[in-house]
């Protein structure tokens, strides 16, 4: 049986093997499984309420169960936006009806996530893992600067997607070789890290708690990197498919859309640096499924989006471990045991199998989320998820 080092093992472990034990699961201490705690996924996009017939809290968290994940964080951009108590409301009674893991809401940042007037933020703090306007990055300077003194005098984090507005241009994939030779509209990286200075500049100012998504720039890596130098309260994610892929393995086709675009091999490289020296926290899937037609336009009309929860495991640990890009305890950190630290959720009786002894090939027919849009379609990884337990319940079994 290999497991991992972390602030978890001891209390982890010894909950698995009396688990695996009483319940005749003794085949999991081979060679052959990995059992690690349960993975925990802040950025993910269940779509209820508002969308239903793109994901559900069900459907989302048996996806997120099938990927070893026993604990997720939740996106506002939902109908109603949750942005009050009342607003909220809704996404907490289909949790609680429906949820058969750990699911965390985030509260909006800006009423119906306009980026105009502030959210009743100190309604929601009880019952939110933190606060984003995720999909849209806030624009107004002013707007970020009261959200982040509201935050901290809630002691709550504010977790920023981070993109200009005025940069974008009409782009809908990374502005570089790919998009020139293709005739496509690009995005650029500034639109991405310029906020991200500007933020870092208003936590320095107002000493909230400060969370970027999904960072997919190597100017980002460098501005966080040095933020941390000098003390500033931030942490960062990016997501596996930035660690992976980059605009070469781009193709025509809705599966490699997605906000941030797949940038240039530099960024990835960066990315890889960044998770090497620490400076980035923890890996988040993005998980943001849409239906078949909305990812069947091609790369400048599909909607921006991929799943993930399903296959971050498998390729993660193919691609970075296996390859000697970081260690397996690493990952797990990286995973699991950094953003349970820093968005305070247990899972002290959560943990999942995983089989390494048998690659296979990622079949999205096989996925228990309605979405089914993702670059890795077909790509051969071991590392396949057989067990997953979430507060001492069996949530996925394969």
């Amino acid at each position: 049986m290999k497991t991992t080092d972390s602030a978890y093992k001891n209390e982890f472990q010894s909950f698995a093997f009396d688990f695996l034990t009483d319940n005749g699961f003794a085949s999991y201490f081979s060679e052959n499984y990995i059992i690690v705690p349960g993975l925990c996924d802040v950025h993910v996009h269940f779509r209820e309420p508002g969308f239903l017939y793109k994901e559900t809290i069900k459907s989302g968290c048996r996806a997120a169960a099938h990927g070893g994940y026993t604990a997720v964080c939740s996106m506002p951009n939902l109908n109603p936006v949750p942005d009050s108590l009342k607003n909220l409301k809704p996404q907490l009674d289909a949790i609680e009806k429906s949820a058969e893991i750990k699911v965390i809401p985030y509260g909006a940042v800006t009423v119906g996530e306009s980026g105009r007037e502030l959210s009743d933020m100190k309604g929601m703090a009880e019952y939110v893992c933190a606060f984003s306007d995720d999909g849209k990055g806030v624009q107004r300077e002013d707007i970020m600067r009261q959200a982040m003194l509201e935050a901290r005098s809630l002691g709550k984090i504010i977790a920023a997607h981070c993109e200009d507005n005025t940069l974008l241009r009409g782009g809908y994939i990374h502005d570089g070789e790919y998009a020139r030779q293709h005739g496509h509209r690009g995005i650029c990286s500034e639109s991405e890290f310029r906020q991200i200075e500007r933020d870092i500049k208003l936590s320095k100012e107002t000493g909230c708690a400060y969370h970027v998504c999904h960072i997919s720039a190597k100017e980002s890596v460098d501005l966080i990197r040095d933020a941390k130098a000098e003390g500033v309260n931030i942490t960062c994610e990016t997501a596996p498919h930035y660690l992976v892929l980059c605009d070469d393995n781009l193709e025509e086709d809705g599966r490699f859309k997605m906000n941030p675009p797949l940038r240039g091999k530099a960024d990835r490289e960066a990315l890889l640096r960044g998770i090497a020296d620490g400076t980035i926290d923890m890996v988040a899937t993005d998980h943001a499924p849409h239906s078949a037609e909305e990812k069947s336009r091609g790369l400048e009309r599909s909607l921006m989006g991929i799943v993930g929860l399903e296959t971050a495991f498998p390729v993660l640990y193919t691609e970075l471990v296996m390859k000697g890009f970081c260690s397996l305890d690493k990952l797990i950190d990286l995973m699991c045991i950094a953003p349970r630290r820093r968005f305070g959720i247990d899972g002290s009786h959560d943990f999942a199998v995983f089989e390494i002894s048998e690659p296979y090939h990622i079949d999205p027919d096989k996925f228990y989320s309605q979405g089914r849009s993702t670059p890795f379609s077909g790509r051969k990884v071991s590392g396949r998820c057989v067990l997953t337990v979430s507060n001492g319940k069996i949530v996925y079994k394969e």
